[in-house]
């Protein structure tokens, strides 16, 4: 298969990180970029790791129709509400699309405008789009043209929920998650609170009951148990430039030790590739993700409650590197293409 692949937002961490990943893809044979920023400018000028792996010329958001109709499938690693309408042009040229945004994530239009205070660019594609949190929903992906791929926070919070909620083991009303997330989440453009001499030896929560994942979580949550979850989610700033990590909670409704819970994790998740389980006495740390497409959980039982942790790269797991995993799926390649030896570093 040789695959044609455009990327719009290109010069962001995200647009960086899919072109880091795609131009070793084996079944990808053209990758045209564009942005806002640097058009006509080689994109090894903005990025120089890329020179000699990735020759490619930026071109301006006006050169959308030329980009997309290029493309098999386009990957839009823009803002919300900035995304929408551009999916609405890729899915009238016949193309897939594969969307790093919010505007899709959420089914309901209502609960969308709400939480992010914009109308939606494009609503009437909200019924086709599918949540693309391939192993959770591997299932639904597989033969769809839109797909809404996940928040970073939603993807290490869901990972750690659903063998709890689809084995109904806790307490629906009980769910607590404490997520915290290196720098190079809240995007490249600039920002005080993401200058170095605001974050550096420095944590802060933020977002405490408002933060915009809330809703995606909840609502995946709920599809997981089949029935409505009440969660508590508080994200945090660590000063490292990638990584999360989200230490879930939540109150047993079974009596289970440590050993037998961390089993079940084990037997949820034995098939899949990018989601490992700690051994024993074993911790799940940011380091252990870095630059690759991989979850780590850790599992055990404190008193009634149990307490997972589960740890992602942010820009890989949590947005670029499950966006070509799904890419693989929409195109019936195996799951893994690309994506098996990123970040293994001797």
């Amino acid at each position: 298969m040789a695959l044609r692949v455009g990327i719009v937002g290109v010069t962001g961490y995200v647009g960086e990180e899919l072109v880091r990943i795609l131009c070793h893809h084996p079944e990808v044979s053209e990758i045209t970029a564009a942005s806002k920023d640097f058009a006509g400018t080689a994109l090894d000028r903005v990025y120089p790791h890329l020179r000699g792996h990735a020759e490619i010329e930026i071109m301006g958001m006006e050169d959308l129709g030329e980009l997309i109709g290029r493309s098999d499938v386009v990957f839009l690693a823009l803002p919300h509400r900035v995304s929408a309408p551009v999916a609405q042009q890729v899915i009238e040229k016949g193309k897939k699309v594969i969307d790093l945004a919010a505007d899709f994530r959420l089914p309901e239009q209502k609960v969308y405008e709400e939480w992010y205070q914009v109308e939606h660019g494009a609503p009437a594609l909200l019924k086709e789009a599918v949540y693309g949190l391939p192993e959770l929903f591997r299932e639904e992906i597989k033969g769809k043209r839109l797909v809404a791929n996940p928040g970073c926070y939603p993807t290490s919070a869901l990972l750690a929920l659903a063998p709890l909620l689809k084995k109904r083991l806790v307490d629906r009303s009980s769910v607590i998650i404490d997520s915290k997330s290196g720098v190079s989440g809240a995007g490249r453009s600039l920002k005080l609170g993401s200058l170095f001499a605001e974050c550096n030896e420095n944590m802060k929560a933020y977002g405490l009951g408002t933060h915009r994942h809330t809703p995606e979580i909840t609502h995946y949550a709920g599809v997981l148990a089949g029935e409505a979850v009440d969660i508590i989610f508080t994200p945090h700033l660590m000063p490292v430039s990638r990584g999360i990590i989200s230490t879930v909670y939540a109150k047993l409704s079974s009596n289970l030790d440590s050993c037998s819970l961390r089993q079940i994790y084990q037997d949820f998740y034995a098939d899949e590739e990018f989601v490992h389980v700690a051994l024993e006495g074993e911790m799940p740390e940011t380091k252990w993700v870095v630059g690759t497409n991989r979850c780590f959980l850790g599992a055990v039982v404190n008193r009634e409650m149990a307490v997972v942790v589960s740890v992602i790269d942010n820009l890989v797991k949590g947005a670029a590197g499950q966006a070509v995993q799904n890419m693989n799926l929409l195109f019936e390649l195996p799951e893994n293409t690309g994506l098996q030896q990123l970040g293994l570093y001797p």
